[in-house]
């Protein structure tokens, strides 16, 4: 019987994330994403090196799948507010991100792997409010780079501190998340100075 390597993979790939996500780079070991990949170790060495490079892979994963899930191309022409909201929803569905960028603040002191490709992600984010407000859609008030930051800021913080939220507003009930989302919209709409229709 064939070796299934690419499932096998992925198997790595899904336990690294809840692992990663749970307690960080140092909070967690090879051994521990192993087991609950249902893999021996050597693979996940074999496979990904070792754990600092398998939480590299596993955080430009997670940052590409939301790239890809919520792009933004100009706030000329989507609303921030409704972009904010939909960027909510891809961290209520995947909290991982959130979390695994936490722990990622903790175990790097400077540049983080794949910085400039990075940046050149977020660069596309900032141009689509810098484009909005070139036609003015939305406010010059706040640089487009720390407008960018801020409506980002808004969406996530909610599930980065989710015990901060849940002793602020309550429980995570679907009436709650609906009531945090709107909350979301209007603050991004009205942080970047969009006339409510």
């Amino acid at each position: 019987m064939a070796w299934d390597t690419q499932g096998t993979k992925r198997r790595i790939l899904r336990a690294a994330v809840e692992q990663f996500a749970a307690g960080g780079l140092d909070g967690t070991t090879v051994e521990r994403i192993a087991a609950a990949a249902g893999v021996n170790k050597e693979r996940v060495y074999n496979y990904f090196g070792g754990k600092r490079q398998l939480f590299d892979r596993v955080l430009s994963e997670e940052l590409a799948a939301v790239a890809e899930a919520v792009p933004a191309s100009s706030f000329a022409e989507e609303d921030i507010g409704e972009y904010a909201g939909r960027v909510y929803d891809y961290h209520r569905q995947r909290p991982f991100l959130t979390r695994l960028l936490r722990w990622e603040s903790l175990a790097f002191d400077e540049e983080v792997p794949d910085e400039a490709q990075r940046r050149m992600h977020y660069a596309q984010k900032v141009s689509a409010v810098a484009d909005g407000q070139g036609r003015g859609a939305v406010t010059r008030d706040i640089e487009a780079d720390h407008l960018t930051f801020l409506v980002l800021s808004l969406a996530g913080w909610w599930f980065t501190v989710p015990q901060v939220a849940r002793m602020i507003s309550g429980l995570d009930s679907d009436a709650e998340h609906a009531r945090r989302r709107a909350a979301v919209v209007l603050s991004a709409q009205r942080i970047a100075g969009v006339s409510q229709r």
